[in-house]
């Protein structure tokens, strides 16, 4: 099989940078999690320090880390990520696409009265093309649900979990983003069946609801007065019969 070539895309303040390095890749990949010495990023990526040392100097000059020295001893330095992740390219045949979906909801698009159904069906389609060049944005996507999220919060709210629940349920019948039921309050475990976001797409392998994850963390964060990780762990593109989101408080 022709080996797949994948790229990681982030912003910084002068521009989108595209990295293809896989050791440039991981390096970003865990200074997200939080500041590393140039020891540390040795360590994790298993390279040279020539190697490490030449990749740092380019993520600098790119504007995606920064160097400062380490409050507990001036003498080292500490790498920090500058830039924010928007998603990732993987260049694949076309013939991992399953055609016959995307040529489905085209089709559809014109037969369905209801102007609803259309633009899901518009929705599909678009992220359907997306996927099939390869083109990963779900962090973007992430952060737009958590915008959502802030804005429908002050409309479901309640102080009691479980009138909010109701709250949020009667939401996603209302607006036809699915059905959502509770499996569990502790922890906190959400299914979702009929889901808008991925329920017509073909099977990827993965989880593809970043946009209903970035809208639970946004609510059950505000609920919650403070930060919580919001984990799928069920979804129909993964060939799951639902989506399911575990909810638990950031550690």
């Amino acid at each position: 099989m022709k080996r797949r070539h994948n790229f990681t895309i982030f912003s910084t303040e002068t521009g989108i940078e595209v990295i293809e390095s896989t050791v440039k890749s991981l390096i970003l990949s865990e200074l997200k999690k939080g500041a590393l010495s140039f020891q540390e990023i040795v360590r994790i990526t298993d390279k040279s320090k020539s190697t490490v040392s030449k990749h740092l100097s380019d993520l600098r000059k790119a504007g995606l880390i920064v160097e400062m020295p380490d409050p507990e001893d001036r003498r080292r330095k500490l790498f920090e990520i500058n830039s924010r992740y928007l998603g990732k390219l993987t260049r694949k045949r076309i013939d991992e696409l399953d055609e016959e979906k995307t040529e489905f909801l085209a089709e559809h698009l014109t037969e369905r009265g209801d102007p609803l159904e259309f633009f899901r069906l518009m929705f599909h389609v678009l992220r359907v093309e997306l996927i099939k060049e390869g083109i990963n944005i779900d962090p973007v996507r992430h952060e737009a649900g958590k915008r959502i999220g802030e804005v429908i919060y002050p409309r479901i709210a309640s102080e009691e979990l479980g009138d909010l629940l109701e709250n949020l349920r009667r939401f996603w019948m209302i607006n036809r983003l699915g059905v959502l039921e509770v499996e569990s309050t502790d922890p906190l475990v959400i299914r979702a069946y009929e889901c808008f976001e991925c329920g017509l797409l073909h099977q990827i392998g993965e989880s593809a609801c970043a946009l209903d994850s970035g809208i639970l963390e946004a609510v059950f964060s505000r609920h919650f007065k403070g930060d919580v990780i919001v984990e799928e762990t069920e979804c129909y593109a993964r060939g799951d019969g639902r989506c399911s989101f575990r909810i638990v408080p950031e550690s």
